[in-house]
């Protein structure tokens, strides 16, 4: 027997599947382990204990010092579905993380954009809103903070010789490549916008040219990561849902899609008040919890290819969008009328010293929303228990402990049964775009979306 003492994250993501998922396979058992517990020293940081045997182990299991049945590779009590979720064809593409701009000359204040725009109205076409995560849920009107300039994709200048008119396709390519066009090109450049360029030229591409990666060096002018599905995706739609990936709030909300989202957001491009509430209740964020990582005890670090491409969604999301704007509708008018961000909203919502009446409200429509999800999964048989429950995160209104352990283990099972359904259809085979194993896929989409 051998003794383990690492950050918490040793049962997460894919830090476990790599770690003790690898051991557990190869014949290893989990004796006694204590999650998650703060370092005693000086460090700021949770750490997780864990005793690991090889071979069969005929004594007790000790969790948490509490004896238990037994202790998987989460560091949890086995449930009565095994195994780990698989990412599903069905919620390919639904998810996307924003931009990582890589360069803080690319950003301003609103009043320094206001200037450009007023010196030079065509610099509206490069200037955008930036919004990341503690704006969305610190601001009460989850307003950008700050903006950002933004080339998209274009070349930087129209210095090459020759005729793009004249030009067949391969030389084309090798313009665009370089980010240098003849004159003639016919789309935008960067150096159509001198101020916003000469403002990259000075205060990014110095930074840029100490930089390990080739592309990051060379295109200078652009985002390090453009996301350019993520806003091809979402040019055509009035409002999008997303979340913060580093939060302790668990939230989801509406924003409209006519801006440059920070990469520490994640956009779900769909526009239906029901998978607003599929993805707000209870049920999607225990999930996240389960097999996510976190930053510390309480701070969830989101990841969609853990948490929203494994999740197994109800087969219809229709008869959720009452419930979904309802609820949605009610937070937003807490937040208007308090002036308070997301994050204050939920602290009081978890707070059992906290009786306001639009909060109890809150509470109340929470409840109707989980209680809406589980019916639309067929579980009408589910007791919720919804109250002030001690958790690993302390105390929070949510569904009690046998009922989260129920909720995760049928959610588990229903992914497994989906990715079986979608490997039957051919949907994960070896060499398709669709692969399989707990890997990204892609499917049709289905009345759900």
């Amino acid at each position: 027997m051998f003794g383990l003492l690492a950050t918490n994250t040793i049962a997460q993501g894919d830090t476990r599947e790599v770690g003790l998922d690898q051991l557990v396979k190869q014949g290893f058992v989990i004796p006694r382990a204590v999650a998650s517990r703060k370092w005693p020293g000086v460090a700021n940081l949770e750490v997780a204990h864990v005793w690991v045997r090889k071979g069969s182990w005929h004594g007790g299991y000790v969790l948490e010092d509490k004896s238990v049945p037994g202790i998987t590779p989460f560091l949890v009590v086995p449930g009565k579905v095994t195994g780990t979720p698989y990412r599903l064809a069905a919620n390919a593409d639904k998810s996307f993380i924003g931009s990582y701009v890589l360069g803080l000359g690319f950003i301003m204040t609103p009043e320094e954009a206001q200037a450009l725009i007023d010196r030079d109205p065509r610099n509206k076409d490069v200037l955008y809103p930036y919004l990341n995560g503690e704006d969305l849920n610190s601001r009460w009107d989850q307003s950008p903070s700050r903006w950002v300039i933004n080339f998209h994709d274009w070349p930087l200048n129209r210095t090459a010789s020759g005729l793009w008119d004249k030009a067949d396709e391969r030389q084309r390519k090798l313009w665009l490549q370089s980010g240098i066009v003849p004159h003639d090109y016919p789309g935008p450049v960067a150096a159509d916008h001198p101020e916003c360029l000469s403002i990259i030229l000075e205060k990014v591409k110095p930074e840029r040219a100490n930089n390990n990666r080739k592309v990051y060096r060379d295109r200078w002018w652009h985002y390090a990561e453009k996301r350019p599905d993520l806003y091809a995706t979402i040019a055509s739609m009035d409002r999008v849902l997303v979340t913060a990936r580093v939060s302790p709030s668990c939230v989801v909300t509406w924003i409209r899609p006519d801006i440059v989202f920070h990469e520490k957001i994640v956009v779900f491009p769909l526009n239906q008040d029901g998978f607003l509430a599929a993805t707000q209740s209870t049920f999607h964020w225990e999930w996240a919890r389960q097999y996510t990582s976190t930053l510390g005890a309480v701070t969830l670090n989101y990841s969609p290819s853990d948490c929203f491409e494994t999740f197994p969604f109800p087969d219809s999301l229709k008869y959720l969008d009452a419930i979904g704007e309802l609820y949605y509708v009610h937070r937003q008018s807490i937040m208007r009328h308090r002036r308070d961000g997301l994050t204050e909203v939920y602290n009081r919502f978890h707070a059992s010293d906290e009786h306001s009446p639009d909060i109890q409200r809150l509470r109340e429509l929470h409840v109707e929303m989980d209680r809406a999800v589980a019916d639309a999964y067929g579980w009408t048989d589910l007791d919720l228990g919804h109250d002030f429950h001690e958790t690993k995160q302390g105390i929070r209104f949510t569904v009690s402990e046998s009922a989260r352990r129920e909720i995760l283990d049928r959610l588990l099972a229903l992914n497994h049964q989906r990715y079986a359904e979608e490997v039957a259809q051919g949907l994960h085979d070896k060499g398709s775009k669709t692969k399989g194993s707990p890997k990204k896929a892609k499917a049709d989409q289905k009345e759900l979306f």
